[in-house]
């Protein structure tokens, strides 16, 4: 949906493939193709959909797919293909994924509403709501109405549906994956301008949501794309390792010896790192060659207890490397990730990276959210399923008080680009952007609690508003309703602008804004009242989903209300003179009534 795209390099392959004509005979053996190669293509979808929901019945997977390919009929992709492989393929990572009959419809028909003349309504009368909200959830907005504003309108859509339906953002993440694996048709210019987009939304909202089944392949595919060099030396690498497996093979071995020596029951495997993890590692340690140690993964037959029996039982067979061992299972990571991790000094005095964790954490890890729909009767990825939405709340929060879609973009990608920290407050953990303070936090806790914040103790110290926390600091919030220390009682009401100089979240500072912005000082310049106008009438546009990509027609309105410019309308609106939400009305039946 996103890339029109054609056959591009595999994940471990060579460098992407240059774009090239597409003459009509490419394209009949490429139809030819597809007509004989699979007289059933919704059959690999179906078997490995129920080989994951056995109960499910296929028929609407292929009802939903003969309207998919009806509507695509006569459209092909970059790469000659007919288009409904995009979709099947879209579908078919879903089905990977373990996502229900519902997802997978949906991914099926993703694009019919956007690139052909199959309407939403027809849509959702031929499959229920449900399906409607997730395909209108990834439908892109019009440039020739949006302009360059249509990216951030269709990524804001986007997680406003996810609010109500997570599996929009699911859909998107397939969508963009399959979209990666095709991209060798593109020019060398578009491979690096999607390679970086993806690199800064798509992957980092794929770690936020834990599903790292599809975060390390698009990963990879955006080194490739990017840094195709570092790519192909790592990739040489890795095919010329000697003795690679035959030495993992035998850890697994010791490995298991050791826990069945400690009664602890587990499944032992080796792990192998993507190339993406390798290239990392190997900057960050400034290597000369690619820094690839062997990994291998324990993962328990019982409690997050006998994690630790197994921790002991690893130990004791190979001494721990200092300063290596982390504990994501006391302390689990923004995306609730939990495992032990630990580095031994292993056979032949090598290095050996190792993970421990529980099936249900296993479970977690790989699927993140996605885990309530692969194993629903197991509850795993419940409690990622729940911090996510809460996650998704928060930049709901962002959306409503942001009129500007760059800004949300941006504040989004900010977001998602942050490392993360865990504070405690209320007898709760919170998560908070690295380089927080106590008002980041006063405001996560509640709007009211930020605007009214006076003074903070963090690990039990007196601290000012803006130090900066961290990981595991103990901070209380003292408010003007409260007995502050020190005296900080008889502070003045409300915020402090200066708070702005140094608050990190976005949510923070978007607050701090709309107070001064409903508090106004009487000295406010006439500047001030058309920009906070302007963002009066963005804000009531975004609840009818719309947005501007020019001031013309905003412009031609002020004319025909009588106003003599622009500028003086946006002040009428932030007097309330004229409402915002009367503004957009009139508005959108302008803009209507001359397309």
């Amino acid at each position: 949906m996103d890339v029109d795209a054609g056959h591009g390099a595999a994940v471990e392959g060579a460098l992407p493939a240059q774009p090239a004509d597409l003459p009509l005979t490419r394209r009949l053996r490429s139809l030819l193709a597809w007509s004989t190669a699979e007289t059933d293509p919704v059959s690999q979808l179906v078997r490995t959909h129920r080989n994951i929901h056995s109960g499910t019945d296929p028929s609407v997977l292929r009802r939903a797919y003969t309207i998919a390919e009806t509507m695509h009929r006569g459209q092909f992709r970059k790469s000659g293909e007919p288009y409904i492989t995009h979709p099947l393929a879209v579908a078919q990572i879903c089905a990977s994924l373990g996502m229900d009959t519902t997802t997978l419809v949906a991914a099926l028909l993703h694009d019919t509403v956007e690139d052909t003349r199959y309407t939403l309504q027809a849509l959702a009368d031929d499959f229920g709501p449900k399906v409607a909200h997730l395909v209108d959830g990834v439908t892109k907005f019009d440039k020739a109405f949006y302009g360059q504003a249509a990216e951030a309108e269709t990524i804001r859509k986007m997680i406003i549906a996810a609010g109500k339906d997570v599996r929009v953002l699911i859909i998107k993440l397939a969508d963009r994956l399959h979209n990666m694996r095709t991209l060798g048709v593109r020019s060398a210019a578009s491979r690096e301008r999607i390679a970086r987009k993806t690199q800064e939304v798509l992957v980092p909202l794929c770690e936020r949501l834990g599903i790292q089944k599809l975060k390390r392949e698009l990963d990879d595919i955006v080194l490739l794309h990017l840094k195709p060099e570092e790519y192909n030396r790592i990739a040489r690498h890795v095919h010329d390792r000697p003795g690679w497996d035959a030495y993992l093979a035998e850890v697994v071995a010791r490995a298991k010896t050791a826990l069945r020596r400690n009664r602890v029951d587990a499944e032992v495997t080796s792990r192998p790192r993507h190339f993406y993890s390798i290239w990392k590692d190997t900057l960050a340690g400034d290597h000369t060659i690619p820094s690839d140690l062997p990994r291998v993964v324990v993962v328990v037959d019982g409690p997050a207890t006998d994690c630790y029996a197994a921790l002991g039982a690893i130990h004791g067979t190979w001494p721990p490397v200092p300063g290596r061992f982390k504990d994501y299972i006391a302390s689990p990571k923004n995306n609730l990730y939990r495992s032990l991790h630990t580095s031994v000094r292993g056979l032949k005095d090598r290095t050996v990276e190792v993970l421990i964790r529980t099936e249900e954490m296993h479970r977690s890890a790989e699927y993140g959210i996605a885990a309530s729909y692969r194993f629903p009767r197991t509850g795993a990825g419940t409690a990622v399923r729940d911090e996510q939405l809460d996650w998704l709340r928060r930049v709901l929060d962002w959306e409503q008080e942001t009129a500007d879609p760059a800004q949300f973009l941006e504040s989004l990608r900010s977001d998602l680009a942050e490392a993360q920290i865990q504070v405690f407050a209320d007898g709760r953990q919170v998560l908070l952007p690295a380089g927080a303070t106590p008002v980041d936090l006063a405001y996560e806790l509640g709007t009211e609690r930020g605007d009214h914040c006076l003074a903070a103790r963090i690990n039990g110290r007196l601290a000012p508003l803006s130090s900066y926390l961290d990981d595991g600091d103990v901070v209380e919030i003292f408010t003007e309703t409260e007995k502050a220390p020190g005296g900080f009682d008889a502070a003045p009401r409300g915020p402090r602008r200066e708070w702005l100089d140094f608050v990190k979240s976005p949510h923070a500072q978007m607050q701090i804004n709309r107070w001064f912005a409903d508090h106004t000082e009487p000295g406010i310049s006439i500047a001030d009242k058309v920009r906070l106008g302007r963002a009066a009438i963005g804000l009531a546009l975004r609840k009818h989903d719309r947005g501007l990509a020019s001031d013309l027609p905003l412009l031609r309105l002020s004319e025909e209300l009588g106003y003599p410019d622009l500028e003086t309308m946006l002040v009428a609106v932030f007097d309330r003179v004229i409402g915002p939400d009367a503004v957009v009305t009139q508005l959108i039946d302008l803009v209507d009534h001359r397309q």
